[in-house]
Order: C-alpha cells, then structure tokens, then sequence
C-alpha cells in the first residue's frame, strides 16, 4: 500500500485572503467614485428629454386633433386632477389637452380630451400667459411661444411653437434657457 501523501495541489482554499478583500474594496470604491456623478448628469439628462418629450406628445396630439375635428383644440397645465382652471405659471403640472379656447383657463369651457401627467422632475415655464390654442388648419397663431425646460445640473433646453404650429428644439441661436 501506498502512504497517504496530502499535495499542496490537491487542497482546496476557501474564502479570500485579506488583501483580496481589500484589492475588491479598492476597486469598487474607485468605480463608484467615478460612476455615481456620471449616473446622476445622465439621469438628469434624461429627465429633461422625457420632459420635452411630454410636452412635444402634447403639442402633437392637440394639433393633430385640430386639423381632424377642424375644431379649436388648446394645452394647458392643471394643478390638481380635480382642478377646473390652468395655471399658466408653471407647466410642470399635468398637461390637458381640450376640445375649445379655454380663453381664461377655465376647463368647463371645453370638453377634456386627454390629460398627460407631470413629471415632477425638471421646471417648466412658458413666455406666456395663456395656453397654447391651435385652430382648425392646426396654427398656433397669437398663442405660439417658448417653453424652456431646466434640469437639476443647471442645463436645459428650450421647444419652441412657431405661429404655423410646428414644434422644434432651440438651437444655439435661440439662446440658452435661463437656468
């Protein structure tokens, strides 16, 4: 019979060593350091390109119900679901998309046709002080403007309704928004 020779090779090691462990910490501490700022700009930035986008879908869909029902259609915001008037001073809220002028934002005027909720993310503010209204041929004239969309670094975008009713991005001509 042979003797029983215990190899180094044939041992298993369970666990890790304490440097190891502190090789591992190193590391997920470094990633982290340099991840998690980089995580909350692009989170950041992503608020605010959900919020252009709600406020685009909005102005889409108001427009494209007003050339289909050759109707008045306009958008504005409401403060609480149960609210019966828009409140043109902060746009963050829930956007309402109904079927007449709404001239005072008093929403008994027309029949609501869609409600687009707030983000609660990025302000909102618009450079007027009544809704955006498109008519039948689907123009927003007299009621075209700049909506300017900030986020939480500080940087923000502004959409822009041109009195034939087309939406677009502001660009590097149009000025940063006031942030």
């Amino acid at each position: 019979m042979h003797p029983a020779v215990s190899s180094p090779l044939s041992a298993r090691q369970y666990g890790l060593t304490l440097i190891e462990l502190i090789v591992a910490i190193a590391v997920l501490a470094i990633m982290a350091t340099v991840g998690i700022p980089g995580f909350q700009q692009f989170t950041a930035r992503n608020e605010v390109a959900a919020e252009v986008m709600r406020i685009k879908t909005a102005l889409a869909l108001a427009r494209n119900t007003a050339v289909t029902r050759r109707r008045t259609i306009s958008v504005c915001p409401r403060p609480t679901p149960d609210s019966l008037v828009c409140n043109f001073t902060d746009w963050t809220h829930s956007l309402v998309v109904v079927d007449g002028q709404v001239a005072s934002g008093d929403l008994t005027d027309g029949t609501l046709l869609k409600v687009l909720e707030g983000s609660g993310g990025p302000t909102v503010t618009f450079n007027r002080s009544y809704p955006v209204r498109y008519q039948a041929l689907g123009w927003a004239r007299e009621h075209n403007g700049t909506f300017e969309i900030c986020g939480r670094d500080g940087k923000g975008v502004k959409v822009i309704v041109s009195n034939m009713g087309r939406v677009r991005i502001g660009g590097e001509a149009d000025g940063a928004p006031a942030c």
